[in-house]
């Protein structure tokens, strides 16, 4: 399983996108933008993180990957799949993805998308966005992929991570 757990050669780009119920400075998302510093802080931290996208504020709350002033996006490279699922799944984060519900809309299609980049790289977010469509197109395969579904850094299917 090279790959799934950092090849030293490539590290794991991730993004994921999200649609606020309401504006970003709307009472209702109080408690997500309170905790935005915390997370990201939380995440800048964690063994094997290794870069996000951040806007003027720190955040990527700015950063637009479409038209839609609702819709946000989370674009982070990290040194290998189970560094990911150990920060999303076995950190303070989990306290945070429990509200989920209350502060973003229900995605009809595939929101998360996980792909292997050269280690070096930092994808923008024409890149991740490409990788997302490639993603709700074709389904999970090895340059777009999910965690259920993962793929090492050669191509090959990977056993998900322990979450």
């Amino acid at each position: 399983m090279t790959g799934v757990t950092g090849s030293g050669s490539h590290h794991l780009a991730q993004l994921n996108v999200a649609r606020l119920r309401a504006p970003i400075d709307s009472p209702l998302l109080a408690d997500f933008v309170a905790a935005l510093d915390p997370v990201n802080e939380l995440a800048d931290a964690s063994p094997g993180f290794v870069w996000r996208l951040q806007d003027e504020s720190g955040a990527a709350t700015g950063v637009r990957i479409a038209d839609d002033e609702l819709l946000i996006v989370n674009l982070t490279v990290w040194e290998s799949l189970d560094a990911l699922a150990a920060f999303t799944y076995r950190s303070d984060h989990v306290g945070v993805m429990r509200r989920k519900r209350t502060w973003f809309e229900p995605m009809a299609e595939a929101h998360l998308v996980l792909w292997w980049v050269p280690a070096g790289h930092r994808p923008d977010v024409a890149e991740a966005q490409d990788r997302l469509d490639e993603l709700r197109r074709n389904g999970p395969g090895p340059s777009a992929f999910t965690f259920r579904a993962p793929f090492d850094a050669s191509g090959a299917d990977a056993e998900p991570p322990n979450g």
